[in-house]
């Protein structure tokens, strides 16, 4: 989702720009030779890439689609969801609707007196599918009944929750989306109860007749997992008990367990069949308030690294990043939580520690509702963006490939201690404390020759043990404050990592890196993996990257445990008429800009590039395309000219990269455009790949305040204006696309 606080910068590292590591190989005469003969990595070539799959996962092989069978769609304006000729959707289920009985159906006035704990979540993003046997096991084969957990991210639509729009202080009409004062004044309890649970995740048990599939209204499948749900505390062995004395609040003065999840953006599917749900920018919602103590300058470094308000405000200051829950008077601390000041004795009377909880993978069993969610500290903490998992390999270690979403940060990869046994298909929890508490983390650095490595972060590293920065206290520090290792040992920073995918066909992973502003790439501010800088042509929506690409990457021999990689830009974002920042090629039919969701389906082999898009919304909305993917080295060197305009001086340079073979409008089309205001995010298909889900997100979004007029001017009015529930204020929602005839979607 492309709010403000993605634009933050949080890494002050001088960490070394690849135009210098670039300019170093060209010096050096055989650097040189290889950077112009291309790649140069015969090591890692394809053959012998393919693992071969655990034997319950390979019931059915990937497709691998040649080109694209609809017609690409052109831009729009248009308050609907649009699809191409001889393709139709339903809505599943939008923001509000009931999971049970005991709620109404939703007024979309506001009017609700429940506190949104038993209804779908808002801003629909990550999810996936989970087929459900005859014993209620899971099963990778479609058995006709299934469950689909949906992840919701953010609250910026949630003045329209409430009948006028968010109250404080007994004044209605306000609109804090994500940027709110600290200092609001005390809020309503209803009003807050709505905004925490709307965030976290919905499971919903989905029943098909005929083609069409719906869900199950009081199944017993069906459950929220929200910001207060307690969730179990895991890591490896060895540091658990570090890990959890960090972890040490009010709630629970052991450390062992905290409550809930936040802003839960992307997302991952384990081979053992859960869910792994990703915190993104959790960051924004905590603060302290004026004249609080200040905290020990360690604490502070890490608040400050993450995002988190740490000011110690002098009286009558304000401060962003807040919705003023921790106004509401409670005796269970589910308000107070939110207050950060170190109000007690020590971290076992307040909640000091409550931001070490959250910036997680948080795993949940869907088929399981008895089951605890468990945070997986092990695979790191920062601005979760997808956990994507490589193609598993019977008898060898999983990895699992991570985004950071914020401007200037890493890619991540967390490789499992465990080997990989299909026989633990099915296995719930208990698999995922054998996979993913024990493992290493590392860091993407990529290098300037195509060629890249992975960093492990560990306190063994004198890079981090020796940080002059942050003084890392032992391995737990270094997990619960992953972003700063990654400074510690110089990995890349990226242009907004989102999410990650697998190409099933070949075990390339796939990275959508958004966009970056001006502040952060000018042409002397470049390396070879995020290579250009300029304006955006129409001068109207930013400059630096704001169109953003798309990543790729091949492990060395496709082992999960390679220490390095080849890589190239699969494809870049630009307007059509974006000159020379537009390096793909893309025509009006297919052009696109800040690539966000990613993911592959399994029965096409289409790679779906979903966008959240600020830079060109003045002449399209957001959209689905679909992509004939290549592999990595089907294209070759180029050299990026950039050029941009810093504080009104022309600035120019040069970048030589490497990118992928040109997707031409038979491997690159326009599939769906979505209402105004809103973001694409969200995907996944049924077994034979006749059915793709797909999450429309805050529609609307740009609504503001309560107008003097008494009411809301609505930006859109989706998804009752093309008739699902109540009209009027929009609403996110899971959409159902099929093909007419019955076929295969996409091909």
């Amino acid at each position: 989702m492309a709010i403000a606080f993605d634009d933050d910068n949080c890494n002050p590292t001088n960490n070394e720009h690849f135009q210098q590591v670039l300019d170093k190989s060209l010096a050096n005469p055989a650097r040189r030779r290889l950077i112009r003969g291309g790649f140069g990595l015969a090591a890692l070539s394809v053959t012998g890439m393919l693992p071969t799959l655990a034997h319950a996962n390979t019931a059915s092989a990937p497709g691998k689609a040649s080109a694209l069978g609809f017609a690409s769609l052109d831009k729009g304006l248009l308050d609907q969801v649009i699809l191409p000729p001889g393709y139709s959707f339903t809505v599943l289920h939008a923001g509000g609707d009931p999971i049970n009985t005991r709620v109404t159906s939703l007024s979309n006035q506001g009017t609700e007196t429940d506190d949104w704990s038993e209804r779908i979540g808002d801003q629909h993003d990550g999810m996936d599918l989970y087929y459900v046997d005859s014993a209620g096991k899971y099963s990778n084969r479609d058995t006709g009944r299934a469950v689909l957990s949906v992840n919701h991210e953010s609250s910026a639509e949630s003045h329209l929750l409430h009948p006028r729009g968010q109250t404080s202080n007994g004044v209605t009409g306000r609109k804090f989306s994500q940027f709110g004062d600290w200092d609001l004044g005390s809020r309503p309890e209803l009003e807050v109860l709505k905004e925490i649970n709307l965030h976290g995740v919905s499971i919903v048990e989905l029943v098909k007749s005929g083609k069409q599939w719906t869900y199950k209204v009081d199944s017993a499948l069906n459950r929220r997992i929200t910001p207060q749900t307690p969730a179990r505390i895991t890591g490896p062995a060895a540091q658990l008990d570090d890990i959890r004395a960090m972890m040490v609040t009010r709630f629970d003065p052991s450390g062992a367990t905290s409550r809930g999840t936040l802003n839960n953006c992307g997302h991952g599917k384990t081979p053992w069949g859960t869910y792994l749900t990703c915190e993104e920018n959790w960051s924004q919602y905590f603060g302290m308030p004026a004249g609080a103590n200040p905290l020990d300058s360690k604490t502070t470094s890490s608040r400050k690294r993450y995002g988190v308000v740490d000011t110690a405000l002098a009286a009558g200051t304000k401060a962003g990043r807040s919705q003023g829950w921790h106004t509401v008077s409670d005796t269970d601390n589910r308000f107070t939580r939110w207050n950060i000041a170190a109000t007690g004795a020590s971290a076992s009377e307040d909640f000091r520690n409550e931001p070490n909880t959250f910036g997680y993978n948080l795993e949940i069993d869907p088929l399981n509702p008895g089951s605890v969610p468990a945070k997986r500290v092990g695979m790191g903490r920062f601005a979760h963006e997808a956990a994507v998992c490589g193609l598993p390999k019977e008898g060898a270690p999983l990895a699992f490939y991570m985004g950071c979403d914020s401007r200037n940060e890493y890619i991540y990869k967390f490789v499992s201690t465990a080997l990989w046994s299909g026989a633990d298909i099915g296995g719930g929890m208990a698999a995922g404390d054998k996979y993913l508490d024990e493992g290493r983390l590392y860091a993407a650095r990529f290098d300037a020759n195509g060629s890249g490595q992975w960093i492990e972060l560990t306190l063994n590293d004198p890079k981090i043990s020796g940080y002059g920065a942050y003084r890392f206290a032992n391995q737990a520090d270094v997990l619960v404050n992953a972003r700063l290792a990654a400074d510690a040992v110089g990995a890349t920073r990226m242009d907004r990592p989102e999410w990650g995918a697998v190409n099933h066909n070949n075990g390339e992973i796939y990275f959508a890196l958004t966009n970056n502003s001006a502040a952060n790439r000018t042409p002397v501010k470049v390396d070879a993996a995020n290579p250009r800088a300029y304006n955006d042509l129409d001068g109207k929506k930013g400059s630096g990257n704001p169109n953003g690409h798309i990543i790729r990457f091949r492990e060395q021999g496709g082992l999960a445990t390679a220490a390095g990689f080849a890589w190239d830009i699969f494809v870049f974002g630009a307007e059509d008429d974006a000159g020379d920042a537009n390096l793909s090629g893309l025509s009006a039919k297919n052009d696109f800009s800040s690539p966000d969701g990613l993911w592959f389906s399994r029965a096409s082999g289409i790679c779906w590039i979903q966008t959240d898009d600020g830079a060109m919304t003045d002449e399209t909305n957001c959209m689905l395309l679909a992509a004939v993917p290549g592999q990595v080295g089907d294209g070759g060197r180029i050299t990026v000219k950039n050029s941009l305009t810093v504080n009104g001086a022309t600035v120019t340079g040069s970048q030589d990269t490497f990118i992928g073979a040109t997707l031409g409008d038979a491997k690159l089309r326009r599939f769906l455009l979505a209402p105004k205001g809103a973001e694409v995010t969200g995907i996944t298909e049924t077994e034979d790949g006749k059915t793709l889900f797909v999450n429309i997100q805050h529609p609307g979004e740009d609504t503001p305040a309560l107008g003097t007029a008494g009411d809301f001017q609505l930006q859109s009015q989706w998804p009752g204006n093309q008739g699902y529930g109540p009209a009027g204020r929009p609403r996110s929602a899971t959409l159902v696309i099929t093909r007419d005839d019955g076929g295969v979607i996409g091909v």
